[in-house]
């Protein structure tokens, strides 16, 4: 068996994890079991009770986990080796963490945790894209002036994508297009004539007949499109990590609530062309996700990311056809992809880098925000609730739009708050419009914006 590396640190690298019981922390206190010069030292969550069972599910039992009501009772549990379990960040001890990984998911808590952290010299792997959409660009420099890194983390697709994005401009292409798949593939059993999406199922025959992608793609995706207009594709979660990859290479949106075209893997190149050579894009540099098409048994892309690229010499490129990678059928376009986003497995990557200071992230900007468009008409009162595993609000659809002054309040900035006046559908939600917005966030997201893009 081959096994990780020895320890490469005289000391390890101590972690706080927020929002330590979901499954983003999971994935990562399982995985730093792994890593000698990494531990997990403090877990903050409001359900501490949860946290202990779940440490117990990982092999973590006894006198190794400590529940600690105050910041001195957690910094003795690190001292003494052990792993300290707190209900909220008045019992961190900041004293005691190299690192935070922010993956809380809400933006009232996990901005206050980044922020706090920062003022305590503690750098920052945001795990928390709904923070990141809001207050990434004031974090970021914030980090910069403290000497701080403050980092998207890796297993999540923004910081996948990044770095797919790094490997493909250090090798020389130019980007047409970039994005990832929907987090749930359509899987299509000819047989029965039933697409499945993550559990729900719908009759869709037509799709046997629309496997292939024909002589007429835009028909294709049409039809595709119709077979299963009975599924909802598209999740806030999807828009809000491409927001964040917005941020950090200054892509925009080709439409505002992206084209989530249904495809199969091999035709990306050929529909993330431009219009003039028979893809769907108006414009170039931009993200978007697609929902990707597969039959039972066949791999999935797994929520992965791609990258689309000019391509060059013809002979170079009909070689590397001939391997198996996507190109399209006019050899003009190429698809570079990594089927994968692990999760917290991937994190430890982003915290070494962090520590070590080997990050290439750009210096995030705000290039677009993700906004609230009303989806009917909303009455003055209605109030925003995030709510689901996709982190939805009802009532608003989200969408990728060109930053203005100030005056159009981002999609998770409505969490807590109401409406002030009616909103009427197809219109987009400004700070004018709400009560209640949570102010330390909106200040954030105001001064990052005033940096410029």
């Amino acid at each position: 068996m081959i096994h990780s590396s020895a320890q490469r640190r005289p000391a390890p690298i101590r972690i706080a994890v927020t929002g330590a019981n979901g499954g983003y922390g999971r994935t990562l206190l399982d995985q730093l079991r792994r890593l000698p010069d990494m531990a997990a030292t403090q877990l903050v969550d409001p359900d501490v009770d949860g946290v202990r069972r779940m440490l117990a599910d990982l092999g973590m039992t006894g006198d190794d986990v400590v529940t600690a009501t105050g910041a001195a009772e957690a910094a003795a549990a690190v001292d003494a080796g052990r792993t300290a379990v707190v209900a909220d960040a008045a019992h961190v001890a900041w004293s005691h963490v190299d690192v935070l990984v922010e993956a809380t998911g809400r933006i009232d808590a996990g901005f206050s945790y980044a922020d706090t952290a920062l003022d305590n010299g503690t750098h920052v792997v945001m795990v928390s894209k709904e923070v990141e959409t809001i207050a990434g660009v004031a974090l970021s420099a914030k980090a910069r002036e403290r000497g701080l890194r403050y980092l998207p983390g890796d297993g999540d697709q923004p910081a996948n994508l990044l770095r797919l994005v790094d490997w493909v401009l250090a090798t020389g292409f130019d980007i047409v297009a970039l994005g990832k798949s929907g987090e749930y593939d359509l899987v299509f059993d000819p047989a029965t004539g039933i697409v499945n999406q993550n559990g729900v199922e719908q009759q869709a025959p037509a799709l046997a007949g629309l496997l292939g992608r024909g002589d007429d793609l835009s028909a294709t995706l049409a039809a595709r499109a119709e077979a299963v207009s009975g599924l909802k594709r598209a999740a806030a979660a999807d828009s809000c990590e491409m927001n964040v990859v917005s941020l950090y290479t200054g892509a925009t949106a080709d439409v505002e609530t992206m084209h989530y075209p249904v495809v199969r893997p091999d035709e990306l190149a050929d529909v993330y062309a431009e219009r003039a050579d028979g893809g769907i894009l108006g414009t170039t540099g931009v993200i978007d996700v697609f929902s990707m098409l597969r039959l039972p048994g066949e791999a999935s892309f797994a929520g992965g990311v791609f990258a689309i690229v000019r391509t060059g010499d013809d002979v170079t490129w009909e070689t590397l056809r001939g391997k198996g990678h996507v190109v399209s059928r006019d050899g003009r376009y190429a698809c570079i992809y990594w089927p994968y986003h692990f999760m917290g497995i991937e994190t430890p990557l982003t915290i070494a880098a962090a520590v070590d200071d080997t990050a290439a992230t750009p210096e995030p900007r705000q290039h677009t925000v993700l906004a609230a468009r009303a989806s009917t008409d909303l009455a003055a009162g209605t109030p925003f609730r995030v709510e689901g595993h996709h982190h939805e609000i009802a009532g608003v659809a989200p969408v990728i739009v060109a930053p203005d002054a100030g005056e159009i309040a981002p999609y998770y900035l409505l969490s807590g708050a109401r409406l002030r006046r009616d909103v009427a559908a197809g219109e987009l939600v400004h700070f004018a419009d709400l009560d209640g917005v949570h102010e330390p966030a909106a200040s954030a997201y105001l001064s990052g914006l005033a940096l410029g893009v």
